[in-house]
């Protein structure tokens, strides 16, 4: 197994996001970093920093060239950077000494691989708002078309009054709206340039500095931060910390599937399930499953991260290794786990009868709260909840059934089927979701 089961030919298909992986290859961060680095020729040759002519050949090769990643690695083992493999390659494939003299110019390594990283997250966050969106939509129509279907709601694993499946799905579906609405909170920090100059001064562009990190800024269409960020790393913190509340409340999704597809409730089946190599009847929650783990690996994942962003002075190179080590691995498990779940949530599929057959186990007990409310409207509401919960004990020792023993203690009392909000929420959250996707 590679050291990335992402990276797998077996397990990738279980755990890798191609969309999102190819945002991460060698060759997407070439690509970007020469983007950058002719880009920014361009905007100094337009401001007079450098000459025009230089300028024009600089933006050119930037999208002519090819460079081998391959060719970059032993020179960025000793440096501890690839731009400066990068920048030789550039002039060796160039052969114009007179024009790659200009390449560079006032720049530093952080500024050409931070920026070439928010051009990547920039289509990053595109791909993922699309999938937020389509998401929300997906559950949304689910727990509209189930906003009535009454199941029981559990407490510490126990039955404990009646809810909707929509009510259900829809708890699921806001934190999807909330996530979405922070990540476009995150977006113009994620999307920033950096140019910067080597040590946070843009000093070797004299007073013009400004001018071209904000023409840069336009001409990547990126935001201009006005100032240096290269230790600044509380973006990414936060950027790491949001893949795991998102990863999270997946999970959460992936937990409760778990559990209502478990043998002796069955009250979700979930069509294309997977199976065992020797019995025959399974068929496990496989991707409910993976939502779990994947919450699990990006919390650890997000914890490094934030250690990551302790940045010693203007800096770090070991905390911008352990950045490189941790954010692309986040990135592919956090779009994993959002396809995965777009996936699902057009998989699941509610048993009604299982859902009702479980609603009325053990003596129908689920309605002890709704009986004691409905005595409270004839005594004093401890005296009514002494009553049901003798009953209750009753129904344990004897096998019978609540809501009978109740109908005899008290024919004339009224008991119906509540849900309370429930059938409510579950419309209110697919109004929201009609409304803001």
């Amino acid at each position: 197994m590679p050291a990335s089961p992402a990276d797998s030919l077996l397990y990738g298909p279980l755990f890798n996001d191609p969309e999102t992986a190819q945002l991460f290859t060698d060759s997407a961060e070439v690509r970007a970093m020469l983007l950058v680095e002719g880009n920014l020729a361009k905007v100094q040759g337009s401001l007079g920093l450098i000459p025009e002519e230089a300028s024009a050949y600089l933006m050119r090769a930037s999208f002519e060239l090819q460079i081998d990643p391959a060719g970059l690695g032993a020179e960025t083992a000793v440096n501890g950077v690839p731009v400066p493999a990068l920048l030789n390659a550039f002039r060796k494939a160039a052969e114009a000494p007179e024009m790659t003299q200009w390449l560079h110019w006032g720049a530093t390594s952080q500024d050409i691989m931070d920026t070439g990283l928010s051009l990547r997250l920039k289509r990053l966050l595109a791909l993922w708002d699309d999938r937020l969106a389509r998401l929300a939509q997906s559950l949304a129509a689910l727990a509209e078309a189930h906003a009535d279907l009454p199941m029981a709601a559990r407490t510490y694993g126990q039955a404990a009054t009646p809810t909707s499946f929509g009510a259900v799905v829809a708890s699921w579906g806001h934190p999807v709206l909330r996530h979405r609405t922070r990540l476009a909170a995150l977006r113009p920090g994620l999307c920033a340039v950096s140019l910067s100059g080597a040590a946070g001064t843009l000093s070797a562009m004299g007073p013009r500095g400004p001018e071209v990190r904000a023409g840069l800024a336009r001409a990547l269409g990126l935001s201009d931060p006005g100032h240096s960020w290269h230790a600044e790393r509380d973006t990414m913190a936060a950027f790491a910390a949001w893949a795991a509340g998102l990863t999270a409340s997946l999970g959460k999704m992936g937990e409760d599937l778990v559990l209502l597809t478990q043998t002796g409730f069955g009250e979700v089946s979930i069509s294309g399930a997977g199976g065992s190599s020797t019995m025959p009847q399974k068929q496990n929650p496989v991707g409910p499953s993976v939502l779990v783990a994947l919450a699990r690996l990006t919390a650890g994942l997000s914890a490094t991260l934030q250690g990551a962003a302790l940045h010693r002075q203007q800096r770090d190179g070991a905390a911008w290794f352990t950045e490189w080590l941790t954010l692309p691995q986040l990135c592919i498990l956090t779009g994993r786990a959002l396809g995965l779940a777009i996936d699902l949530a057009g998989r699941i599929h509610p048993d009604p009868a299982a859902m009702a057959r479980l609603l009325a186990a053990d003596g129908n007990l689920i309605h002890a709260e709704a009986l004691t409310f409905a005595l409270a409207t004839r005594m004093p509401r401890p005296e009514a909840a002494a009553e049901v919960k003798a009953l209750a004990a009753e129904v344990r020792k004897t096998g019978g059934d609540l809501l009978a023993l109740a109908r005899t203690r008290w024919p004339d009392l009224s008991l119906t089927a509540d849900l309370g909000t429930a059938p409510d929420e579950a419309r209110a959250f697919a109004q929201a979701v009609r409304a803001g996707v």
